[in-house]
């Protein structure tokens, strides 16, 4: 047990992180609590600790900057995320991936379920997979059943890029990343990826690398 951050009560862990102010660390693959699965959010923390850990999580995400945020990844075994896209892409991108703005909203407690067997594999990163970036085929279509911060229910389809920001976030308060269920051989430094798999879509990489898309 990777005591004693693993043997503090979670509102106190908290409480230390908020202490610092700015940004909060994100914790990288290979440190245990992304591993784990994390605790269903049942009030462990107060309402006005709750909104100010909400706020450091946003404030964190768009620091990174990335689309999304999880718990786990700032070190607390809670079932909460947050996520916002500007989606500031061009509209050959948006057209390809399916990527339109996504307003900032909190999940807590979020689930998901495939609405179809369409599935869509891009390129994808994560904030605590510095520096690297796979192909990932994920359900196009799902539906989101979680909570907001506020405890109202939340229960709503998401498709494209939207649908992979869910899954992907959902997955880290489950212990995965996306590395578990990326397409190894399309694993590309963020510097080769820029160079030679910048297009909307992934299939020159495929056919060059090696490796089948969905």
């Amino acid at each position: 047990m990777d005591c004693p951050n693993a043997c503090t009560p979670v509102a106190e862990r908290v409480e230390e992180l908020l202490a610092a102010g700015g940004p909060l660390p994100v914790v990288t693959a290979g440190h245990p609590v992304l591993r784990r699965g994390a605790e269903p959010f049942d009030g462990q923390l107060e309402p006005a600790l709750l909104a100010r850990f909400v706020e450091a999580l946003r404030l964190t995400m768009r620091a990174a900057p990335g689309v999304g945020l999880a718990a786990p990844q700032v070190g607390v075994p809670l079932r909460i995320a947050v996520l916002e896209d500007p989606a500031p892409v061009p509209e050959e991108v948006r057209r390809a991936r399916g990527r339109v703005p996504q307003p900032f909203r909190v999940l807590v407690n979020p689930s998901y379920e495939p609405v179809s067997a369409a599935r869509a594999a891009f390129y994808e990163g994560c904030l605590s997979v510095p520096g690297w970036q796979a192909v990932v085929a994920r359900h196009a279509e799902v539906r989101l059943r979680a909570q907001d911060e506020h405890g109202r229910p939340v229960d709503e389809v998401f498709t494209g890029w939207p649908a992979r920001i869910v899954q992907h976030e959902t997955d880290h308060l489950d212990g995965t990343l996306y590395l578990d269920r990326a397409e190894l051989r399309s694993l590309s430094s963020n510097e080769t990826l820029a160079a030679r798999w910048a297009q909307p879509t992934p299939e020159e990489a495929a056919r060059a690398l090696g490796f089948e898309l969905p």
